[in-house]
């Protein structure tokens, strides 16, 4: 393994952890909507491979963002 081969294995693999974030959010934004939509948490849980206290964090999160003078606000 030569320095440039390994520069660019490092950057494929931050091109790879930006990427998993973005659908990492993407996720919550769809998990918050499954649980606005009435669909049931064991359901969410069965779909994403999440615990349900996973679950619960990522549509608390959500709520806290939406809320006035949460991290959300502005």
């Amino acid at each position: 393994m030569d320095k440039r081969s390994l520069a660019q294995m490092a950057q494929r693999f931050r091109e790879a952890e930006q990427r998993a974030e973005i659908l990492r959010q993407e996720l919550a934004v769809a998990i918050r909507q499954a649980d606005a939509d009435g669909l049931a948490q064991k359901d969410i849980c069965e779909a994403t491979g999440y615990t349900r206290q996973q679950v619960r964090r990522i549509v608390k999160a959500g709520e806290r963002e939406g809320a006035p003078g949460g991290p959300g606000a502005s």
